[in-house]
């Protein structure tokens, strides 16, 4: 049976790889972005294989939120599965040299975004008692490096918002599961250092990082599990990254 699937930040990268996987099931799909055009694009690649709806939304804006929500045509407004896949990270300098208009662009959209989208939906999911939400997340949340300040903590927010979801919708049959990636060569890096490609290259160079399809293979395993199971959290990394340790500055 086709399900009907939200995701967030659709138009490159996980979102984009994610909404390919989901189309090739046949599920029914509304992806949105900021980026209309980028969407009109995918909907074109993806409509022989599955009904699409398409959304210019900011996720950071609160009543364009709800009123995305509102406009949901019949035959996509029971959405059964949410990604909550928007997000970025923004510079790598440390905090006393950060730009705080990059602080509150990450907490806009990796925290507010996520819980605006999620309490739009949540209330239609419980009335059905049905519904899955996936949180994408990142192993920042966990691993402290240098430069990830506000982004890491905006991380940790996911990771322990999805777990206090699934204690509010315990007697539910409503899913949540936080997905937690580390380094993928997406267009992630070529946002953080605002499209310098020559930095943005550098963090891959010689990685074999993971890829975006990776992190879609992990979506939809979670899923397409029975609907009697939850997979809390998957935490995901390519063998050639590790947690490092704690580091020591010496004093040379």
């Amino acid at each position: 049976m086709a399900r009907t699937v939200f995701v967030t930040g659709a138009s490159s990268g996980f979102g984009a790889a994610i909404a390919r996987h989901f189309a090739a099931k046949g599920d029914r799909l509304i992806l949105t972005a900021r980026r209309i055009e980028r969407l009109e694009k995918l909907k074109a690649e993806l409509e022989s294989s599955a009904k699409i709806h398409l959304l210019q939304l900011d996720v950071q804006d609160r009543s364009a939120v709800d009123k995305a929500m509102a406009s949901l045509p019949a035959d996509f407004a029971a959405v059964d599965i949410l990604i909550n896949n928007a997000g970025l990270a923004l510079g790598l300098e440390p905090a006393h040299k950060t730009d705080l208009d990059d602080w509150d662009t990450m907490i806009d959209t990796n925290c507010k975004g996520l819980v605006y989208c999620t309490r739009a939906l949540l209330p239609g999911m419980v009335a059905r008692n049905r519904g899955h939400i996936v949180n994408i997340g990142s192993t920042a949340g966990s691993y402290a490096y240098p430069g990830a300040n506000v982004y890491g903590a905006t991380k940790a927010f996911v990771n322990q918002f999805s777990a206090n979801l699934r204690s509010d919708l315990l007697g539910t049959q409503v899913r949540v599961t936080c997905i937690a990636p580390g380094m993928a060569e997406t267009k992630f890096s070529l946002v953080r250092f605002k499209q310098d490609a020559g930095k943005a290259a550098g963090v891959y160079a010689g990685s074999n990082a993971m890829t975006a399809s990776d992190i879609a293979h992990a979506v939809m395993y979670v899923t397409d599990q029975p609907s009697h199971l939850n997979i809390n959290h998957i935490e995901m990394m390519p063998v050639s990254q590790a947690s490092a340790g704690l580091k020591v500055h010496r004093k040379g």
